[in-house]
């Protein structure tokens, strides 16, 4: 997720509801890794928290890159204040290529 558009944000959450309905949750894994202004599903004032941590709730993983949380906070003095749930991750890029890498399949609604 590199969109700060909440619509996108909602398909997203949207498909990954959909694949846990498709497969048994204990057969799929699901990684959502935002960066850049996709961070901002990820922050604790986003209008889809809630959703968020259901999906968290249920085993899908929600990655956030340190490469876009630290310019912020030396931007603003403060750091992004993130949901609880949200794994950091150094590079959100390196991540999905690390991913791809190790048998999963890119899906970029």
């Amino acid at each position: 997720m590199s969109d700060g558009d909440p619509r996108k944000w909602a398909l997203v959450i949207s498909v990954a509801n959909n694949l846990l309905k498709h497969y048994d949750p204990d057969k799929v894994a699901i990684e959502v890794v935002a960066f850049g202004p996709g961070i901002d599903l990820l922050r604790s004032e986003s209008p889809s928290r809630k959703q968020v941590e259901s999906l968290i709730a249920q085993g899908v993983r929600f990655d956030v890159c340190l490469n876009t949380v630290d310019p912020v906070e030396r931007e603003t003095g403060r750091r992004p204040e993130i949901i609880p749930g949200a794994t950091p991750v150094q590079v959100g890029v390196g991540q999905i290529l690390y991913l791809t890498e190790n048998g999963y399949t890119l899906v970029r609604p």
